[in-house]
Parts: C-alpha cells; sequence; structure tokens
C-alpha cells in the first residue's frame, strides 16, 4: 500500500471531530442482535458508554457467526512444549467445546452477570472457559498463574466469584508449578468463598479435593458432550471481564470492560492495525492472564476469523528454534511479541531461526516494553518483514499509540510506538500546568476523554477510584497513561518511563508498594524501598533496599545472602516469582524527604549510574551513599 499522508490524517481527524460516525461506521465489523440507538452516550464524563441499546454477544462473533463460512478451518491451535501435546480445533469444534464448557458453568450454578475466575496455564480449556463466559453472560477474571496465593486471594475477595477454574498445574522450562495447593491456600486466605471450583486434571501434579467444592473438569464434561447452550444477548455495555491491574496504593486495581465496545474495538484493530485477514494464522507469544493474551490471543483473531495459536513453553525449549518452527508449519502470516523475548532469541544461533520457512509472515508487532532501536533493527533484517511496535495499557485493550498500516504504510520511526491511532485523542502535556507541550518538551502522556471504544469502563465497585486515580492528576480533566513521553516535530511518540511507582519487567506491570508490603511481612524488615532498575533483557528488575530490625543478622556475606534468599521466597509466596526482586540490598537509612517521603527517583538514578538529580529535598543525604556502598560491596 502506497502512503497517503493526507488521507491517513483525514482518518484519524475523522476519529476525533465526528467520533459518532467514525464509530458507527466500524460498528459493522461484528454482527449486531439488536440494533444500537445512539454511537456515544457522554453524559456524565469521564464514563463513556458506546453503543447504547445494541445487544450483541462476544461469543457469538468470535465463534458462531464463522461457522456458516468456515466451520472445517482452523480457529485454535493448542501446543505445548512443556508436555509435549499439539491439538488443533476447528471453528466447529470450538463451538462444541464453548458450548459444553459453558453449559458445565450452568450445571455449577452460574448466571448471568456472576462472576468466573480462571487461575488456568495456557491450555485450551482456559480459552474454552472465557468464550463459555462470554455466551451465557458471565464476567470472567483471569488470574496469571505465575501469581501465588495472596495475590489470588486478594482478586478472589475483590471479584467475589460464584466459581473457580483452575487445574493441578502448569509446567514452565519443564519445571512444575502446582495450582491446586496455592489455590486452596488463597481460598483460606479469602474472605469470600466460592460455591465450586471446577478442576482439570493434567496428570502433572496430585490435587488434594475438597469434598462438597471440588468438580473434576472430565467427569463433568462427559455430562453434556451434547451441549447446546443459547447465546445470551448483552447490551452493549454490560461487562465483559474483570483484569486486575498493578496499582501504587498495593491494592490491584480491577480494569472493568464491555462487550460491544470492545467487540468493535478489537475487529477495527484486527484489520486496520494488525492487517489479518480471515483464513490467515495469528500468533501471539503473550499469555491469557495478561490483557494482550485477552485481546489478541482470544478474541481479536477469532473475531477477524483467523487460526489463532495458543502456545505454553519457553521460547528456548526444546531449542530457540521454536517459535520460528510454528510460523513455518501454521503458515503464520502476523506475529506478536515482546522486546524481552526477541532480545532473549537474538542471544542464540542465527542457524536456528534461518533453517525455517519464513516466508508466509508479513509482520512483527512488539509491545510491552519500550523497544530499542538494536533490537527492532535486528529482527527485522534476520526476518525482512516490518516489525511494528505498539503501545497501550491493561486499561485501553487495544494499541493507543503505532501506525496503523491498515490506513496507510506511514514509516516507522526507531525508538518510537509511532502516531496516536485513530480514536484516542493523545497528548503531552505539562504535570504542573495542564497545557500541551511542544515538539520534543518531556511531559505526561494523556487521553482527553471520552476514550474510544473497549477501554475501561470503570474498575470494577469502584467508580471513584477509577475517576480519582486516571482523571484527577491535572489542573484539567484527562485520561493519564501515568508514563512520561515525547513528541518529535513530525509527530511520533516516544516513551520515556513511568510517572508513578509502578515498573515494568519483561512488559509485565508491577506495582513497587505490592513488592514493599510482601517484603515488610518478613519477621526481621523494618523499612524497605523497591525500585524498578534498567535491565538489558527484561527491560526493568525489582531491586530492594532494606532497613533490618536485628542488622546482625546480616552482618557477614554469608549470613546476607542467606536472608535475601528468605526475603525472595517471601516474595515468591505472597506474589509469586513474577515480583521478585533481582538483588536485596541491606541498609540502616533511606533517602528520604523532611516529610518521610521516601526519594525512589534517587535510588533508581544512582542504581543505573546516572547523577540522582537535586538533593536538596533529602533529609540525610548520607542516606544515599549508603545505597551507593551496599551496590559496590554486595
Amino acid at each position: 500500500m502506497s502512503f497517503d499522508a493526507a488521507a491517513y490524517d483525514a482518518f484519524y481527524r475523522l476519529s476525533i471531530d465526528d467520533p459518532q460516525s467514525f464509530w458507527a461506521t466500524q460498528a459493522k465489523r461484528i454482527d449486531w442482535h439488536k440494533p444500537f440507538s445512539k454511537t456515544l452516550d457522554y453524559d456524565k464524563p469521564p464514563f463513556a458508554k458506546w453503543f447504547v441499546d445494541g445487544e450483541t454477544n462476544l461469543c457469538y462473533n468470535a465463534v458462531d457467526r464463522h461457522l456458516a463460512t468456515r466451520a472445517d478451518q482452523a480457529a485454535l491451535v493448542a501446543i505445548s512444549t512443556e508436555t509435549d501435546t499439539e491439538t488443533t480445533y476447528t471453528y466447529a469444534q470450538l463451538h462444541a467445546e464453548v458450548n459444553r464448557s459453558a453449559a458445565m458453568m450452568q450445571a455449577l450454578g452460574v448466571k448471568q452477570g456472576d462472576r468466573v475466575l480462571i487461575y488456568m496455564p495456557m491450555v485450551a480449556e482456559a480459552a474454552f472457559a472465557m468464550l463459555a463466559c462470554a455466551r451465557i453472560g458471565a464476567i470472567h477474571s483471569v488470574v496469571f498463574g505465575g501469581f501465588a496465593s495472596n495475590s489470588l486471594a486478594t482478586r478472589i475477595d475483590d471479584a467475589t466469584p460464584v466459581l473457580i477454574i483452575s487445574t493441578d498445574a502448569g509446567s514452565r522450562g519443564c519445571h512444575v508449578t502446582p495450582y491446586k495447593c496455592m489455590l486452596d491456600e488463597a481460598i483460606a486466605l479469602a474472605e469470600h468463598k466460592p460455591a465450586h471450583v471446577l478442576l482439570l486434571d493434567r496428570g502433572l501434579a496430585p490435587m488434594k479435593i475438597v469434598a462438597g467444592r471440588d468438580v473434576d473438569y472430565a467427569t463433568l464434561r462427559k455430562q453434556h458432550m451434547d451441549a447446546a447452550v443459547a447465546v445470551t444477548w448483552l447490551e452493549s455495555n454490560a461487562p465483559s471481564y474483570i483484569l486486575y491491574t498493578s496499582g501504587t496504593t498495593g491494592k490491584p486495581k480491577g480494569v472493568l470492560r464491555d462487550v460491544g465496545g470492545y467487540a468493535v474495538a478489537l475487529a477495527t484493530s484486527m484489520d486496520l492495525i494488525f492487517c489479518g485477514k480471515p483464513g490467515e494464522t495469528f500468533f501471539c507469544t503473550s499469555d491469557i492472564g495478561w490483557v494482550v493474551g485477552h485481546s489478541y490471543i482470544i478474541y481479536g483473531p477469532l473475531l477477524a476469523g483467523m487460526t489463532t495459536i495458543l502456545y505454553e513453553g519457553l521460547p528456548i525449549r526444546p531449542d530457540a528454534s521454536i517459535w520460528w518452527s510454528i510460523v513455518e508449519k501454521y503458515k503464520v502470516t502476523r506475529m506478536s511479541s515482546a522486546p524481552t523475548a526477541i532480545r532473549v532469541l537474538k542471544k542464540q544461533p542465527l542457524e536456528l531461526l534461518q533453517k525455517h520457512d519464513l516466508s508466509s509472515l508479513k509482520a512483527l508487532y512488539l509491545a510491552g516494553e519500550p523497544l530499542d532501536q538494536t533490537t527492532s533493527d535486528w529482527i527485522s533484517d534476520v526476518l525482512g518483514v516490518p516489525v511494528i511496535d505498539n503501545y497501550w495499557q491493561t486499561e485501553t485493550g487495544w494499541p493507543i499509540i503505532s501506525i496503523a498500516k491498515g490506513v496507510g504504510d506511514k514509516p516507522t520511526r526507531s525508538g518510537s510506538p509511532g502516531l496516536p491511532l485513530y480514536g484516542y485523542k493523545t497528548k503531552i502535556i505539562n504535570e504542573d500546568s495542564g497545557e500541551e507541550c511542544a515538539a520534543n518538551e518531556k511531559g505526561v502522556v494523556i487521553i482527553e476523554g471520552p476514550l474510544p471504544p473497549g477501554c475501561l469502563q470503570t474498575l470494577y465497585g469502584d467508580d471513584q477510584r477509577f475517576v480519582g486515580t486516571y482523571w484527577r492528576n491535572f489542573k484539567r480533566e484527562a485520561y493519564s497513561t501515568f508514563d512520561w513521553g515525547i513528541r518529535d516535530a513530525d509527530g511520533y511518540y516516544f516513551i520515556l518511563g513511568r510517572t508513578d511507582d509502578v515498573i515494568n519487567v519483561a512488559g509485565h506491570r508491577l506495582g513497587t508498594r505490592e513488592i514493599e508490603e510482601s517484603i515488610s511481612s518478613h519477621g526481621n524488615v523494618s523499612e524497605v524501598a523497591v525500585v524498578g532498575v534498567e535491565n538489558p533483557v527484561k527491560g526493568q528488575c525489582a531491586v530492594a533496599f532494606v532497613i533490618l530490625k536485628n542488622a546482625a543478622a546480616a552482618a557477614n556475606p554469608e549470613d546476607a545472602k542467606k536472608l535475601e534468599a528468605e526475603i525472595m521466597k517471601v516474595v515468591d509466596k505472597r506474589l509469586g516469582p513474577i515480583a521478585r526482586p533481582s538483588h536485596v540490598y541491606f541498609v540502616s537509612a533511606l533517602p528520604k524527604t523532611r516529610s518521610g517521603k521516601l526519594v525512589r527517583r534517587a535510588i533508581q538514578a544512582i542504581c543505573e549510574g546516572r547523577d540522582p538529580g537535586d538533593l536538596s529535598v533529602i533529609e540525610d543525604p548520607a542516606a544515599l551513599q549508603q545505597i551507593r556502598t551496599a551496590l559496590v560491596t554486595a
């Protein structure tokens, strides 16, 4: 496609200046059981309602509507290099499995509006469960399998599910992680007790069955082999799912997504951003526990009538050619991953990639963390296809900034995810004045309301927190991304890192407060500060500085290492290995302002070898020297 700058800009301007007309046109991409009466209701900002009174269903649009034309086409390919299994489900077979899963839920008392928590690894049954919830109007909440019992308990108490679907265990790098025992512990910790737990036995780890509560997946499935569960038609603004994301207060935020707006946004993005066509194959290497997995493993590709790959395993097992072998075998046309994964693969022998026929691949999309030029240039050169960065958040559900190749072949720019995408009134503003920044002037990336379809409606059960967290940070009402950025003279955006206390580890957002609270639970910890430090592979890693109640416990290197391991185990148990700090350093003081606020930016700067800047606000400058000393002597 040749690039027409005027047409590209006009397309974007239409979405901003006349969102009603723009999104009414895009809404034709999905099937509606009942037409909507109004495209947008923004009478109560910042709460936006899209496609008011329209009735539709995510599952119907992702599965049922394809049966007439592509029933025998592959819909879902579930691959596990952990269990050496590979299963293909056609759209007809996927439809049957989703109906069985829906009938199983109904047999366990699940009704429209009920919450179903899914705590599962990357297995086909997790996808069936998500789509089954969508089919009957239940609200799913998928919890990433890397989260431990304490984090899981928090989410159980917030979502109050009537049913939890889980399994005996997951596996990563042939290391079995028992899910059932963590789930039992989480339920014991939680105040809310689900009526039932539906358990898929993969034969990886023993399970202790709780009588009257736990139900065997295979046994119940056999009772519903011929199930035909009617689609529940939902008003467009009915909730589809809750997905928790880290916050600065320590308590995860339950992002609440709608049905109709999300379906329209994803269907549009599959065409205009990812250029996915019916009958082609999409391979997203994320996890269904994250928003990328929701949008671009499950819902997006299926809405587009594509074949989607669900992969359980590492990118380097059995060797670093595994992803490329999948691309070759299933003729993948569009692939989505994270810069961290590509940096890992860059360290592997190039011949592992070159031995596969990758001629089907048309583009690679990367997201989740800033994409450095070196990584981008390397993978683009070796694959011989465009590498397209995209920037977005759990809250938005689909990309905010990228290059919409389906609109026009606008060139990419190294280090930049691109330009604001249609529907997003994105700007960079001065955090103090609220005024828009000039070109190349650093500020906060914001989005003026209304947010486009597919973005969060609110935070589950907490409208006040939704408004206070995202919309009341400046002298003007605007949604804050909590990211620093600059915009160059040509309009390209560059993301410079977080403004708050959330860090990005391999594309996963983690709240420093969550990690600090976890470390503080250790009996010998008096105070702790956690910061995100630049890492060449993961983007960032968590580093902790701890003041001990009894400093003698870390008086020598051997004792210090032992105590560091103890603290890491505490984090593993409460939050999961994903939140484990890369290092724990022991100090006797932490840098604080006179009002007692931790100066994390100064700690981070020292860890990264940068100038910590103005130190006049720090009550005890000697505390910074302790940080420096700890880094050198540890």
